[in-house]
């Protein structure tokens, strides 16, 4: 072979090395800028994650804390009902026990108190409201000031 020949070989096989390690750099940086990227969302799903498993954390907190506050709740309503019934039955034996008493159970409710605890059907605010400002207050027995 001539050495031109030769030289063109070498140049060509020269400039195909030169492509293909430019080629693999250019891959190379291609691989990072993927890499990088992955890595942050990764990072964003991880931070995500995160704040998921804290909220979810807090959540349970405030539903066990709801759930202690409901059973206090039973409770004193349950002591309640017991106090109720136990007044209830006293006032029954002293019914029983005593005329004064008796007699009294059995009278009806004045006039006045009977209409305190009558009561139109309300819904919402604003009708409580119109109801208390609608001039249905209770007067004095007598009309003398």
């Amino acid at each position: 072979m001539s050495t031109l020949r030769q030289a063109l070989l070498g140049l060509a096989l020269f400039a195909s090395l030169g492509l293909l390690i430019w080629g693999q750099q250019q891959r190379i940086k291609l691989a990072d800028t993927q890499a990088s990227a992955s890595a942050q969302l990764a990072s964003h799903w991880q931070q995500e994650a995160s704040r998921a498993t804290s909220q979810a954390k807090q959540r349970a907190e405030l539903l066990q804390a709801e759930r202690n506050a409901q059973a206090s709740l039973r409770k004193t309503q349950d002591l309640l009902r017991q106090s109720l019934t136990e007044r209830e039955q006293r006032i029954e034996v002293l019914k029983r026990e005593k005329q004064v008493f008796k007699d009294w159970a059995t009278q009806p409710l004045p006039e006045p108190v009977s209409r305190l605890r009558q009561r139109p059907a309300l819904t919402g605010a604003d009708a409580y409201h119109q109801w208390l400002s609608s001039g249905n207050a209770l007067r004095p027995v007598t009309d003398q000031p």
